[in-house]
């Protein structure tokens, strides 16, 4: 069955180039993806950041910005079970808003992974440093050759990396889910049942109430993923199937994961305890009597990394090829291997993820760290794009059509809006995250020019009398 990209921008018709793209990914690969795509290093180790930060309410940061994702998720869901795409998020944004919001999501979003791409290699290099007395650089270059090795070969190669890696991550929540509870609950041996963590050592809000909102900016990055399955289960035979499906499970996994995982942990251990730069998930295992703990989670951060840069490497180039499709990206773009990949966009995403490595070596405090605060707030700017989108094509689909509809509309859609306008607003006033938010702006509205200056460029002239 071929698959047939029916995006096709404001001012052109659809193509069918998309129908290259081979459909092997299975339901089993998809469910695996939806379930532990989303979980990374930065719930194992960053959630420690945010601990420090708010103390005990640490779970509660977490459990607004999973209500945030979760609504993106829904609105999400329902445009594209009302039309699915292979990178959906650039063909809803033009539809709704105008060609400049469909090119803004399509480069931000391409701009944010590629980041995140160079940036997971190298959080890589330092975790398989632990084990191999190698230079950085060459560990980080090794980790990208192999994740661009398995994207080339195929969306299946992908698929499976990806159902393992995720299988991983959600095993260790799982074990760790089961054995933290019967830990708090007092049915381990020697251990009684004790919530004392929650209001020990300044209580439940140490650093006040509006730590809890203040951390927002950091855990919405820790989520950040969710949306990659609306993209990949375009590749699948089943798409509506797979895409309602996630977006029908994606508040069990966020509520379990983050909130769940996060709220044992600050009863298993004083908030103040917890070690920045470690993880916390460390700590509570070895608190808890597990022998070689820190062995198991440096094992499991490497697979949540190695599933990051896989996941990042198949989303950028799924935005590329889109984007070349739409006539925005140069037009070599789209072409698909025998295999059934776009492999000039994995390569050429692939290779600003090796100019990242380079730069993350040479110029570590320059040029790596202008690259990764420039697309620190952009994800929030596609997620705002993608909430405005869904206010405008809610109205324009037929009720058949909603197989998954986003609740009490527009009200919720406003609040989604709201929110994400509220947490860009706490980053100006964040002075740690001040300096993301004003260059992922720059970042936009260098895309925003390039789009009206190329518009500018190849509007036809008029002929000469």
């Amino acid at each position: 069955m071929a698959l047939t990209n029916t995006a096709g921008g404001p001012d052109r018709p659809a193509s069918t180039t998309a129908s290259q793209l081979r459909q092997g990914l299975s339901q089993r690969q998809l469910n695996m993806i939806a379930l532990g795509g989303v979980i990374g290093a930065g719930l194992f180790v960053g959630s420690g950041v945010v601990i420090q930060a708010t103390g005990p309410a640490a779970f509660l940061t977490y459990a607004v910005c999973g209500v945030l994702v979760i609504l993106v998720m829904r609105m999400l869901g329902e445009m594209a079970t009302a039309n699915p795409s292979t990178g959906s998020f650039a063909d809803y944004a033009a539809k709704a808003l105008g060609g400049w919001a469909g090119f803004s999501v399509g480069w931000l979003y391409w701009y944010f992974w590629v980041i995140v791409v160079g940036f997971e290699a190298v959080a890589g290099g330092k975790v398989l440093a632990y084990w191999f007395d190698a230079p950085l650089w060459l560990l980080s270059l090794f980790l990208m050759v192999l994740m661009t090795a398995t994207n080339l070969s195929s969306v299946t190669s992908f698929g499976e990396f990806e159902f393992w890696f995720a299988g991983i991550k959600v095993a260790t929540i799982m074990i760790f889910l089961g054995v933290g509870t019967a830990f708090v609950l007092g049915f381990l041996p020697g251990h009684d049942l004790n919530f004392a963590n929650l209001s020990a050592h300044g209580g439940l809000f140490p650093k006040g109430v509006g730590a809890v909102f203040a951390a927002i900016v950091v855990v919405i990055f820790s989520m950040v993923g969710a949306e990659v399955v609306t993209i990949a289960a375009a590749e699948s035979r089943d798409p509506l199937r797979a895409i309602q499906r996630a977006t029908n499970s994606v508040v069990a996994r966020i509520a379990i994961f983050f909130v769940g995982s996060v709220f044992l942990l600050v009863v298993i251990l004083p908030w103040d305890a917890v070690e920045l730069g470690d993880s916390p998930y460390v700590a509570a295992f070895k608190h808890m009597g597990l022998a070689g703990a820190d062995q198991i989670m440096n094992a499991v951060v490497l697979t949540a990394v190695l599933s990051c840069l896989n996941s990042g490497l198949y989303t950028a180039s799924r935005m590329l090829f889109v984007l070349a499709d739409r006539r925005e990206a140069p037009a070599r773009l789209v072409r698909v291997s025998r295999r059934g990949v776009p492999h000039i966009a994995i390569m050429c995403s692939s290779a600003v993820g090796f100019g990242c490595v380079v730069m993350a070596w040479l110029a570590p405090a320059t040029v790596f760290l202008f690259l990764l605060n420039s697309s620190g707030a952009v994800i929030l700017f596609v997620y705002l794009l993608i909430a405005l989108s869904q206010l405008v094509l809610r109205r324009r689909t037929p009720a058949a059509r909603l197989q998954v509809k986003m609740r009490f509309f527009p009200v919720l859609s406003i609040l989604t809006v709201a929110g994400i306008f509220a947490v860009l607003v706490q980053m100006a006033f964040d002075h740690t995250a001040r300096t993301q938010l004003w260059l992922s702006l720059l970042s936009w509205a260098v895309v925003v020019a390039v789009y009206f200056v190329t518009k500018v460029a190849t509007r036809p002239r008029p002929a000469r009398n």
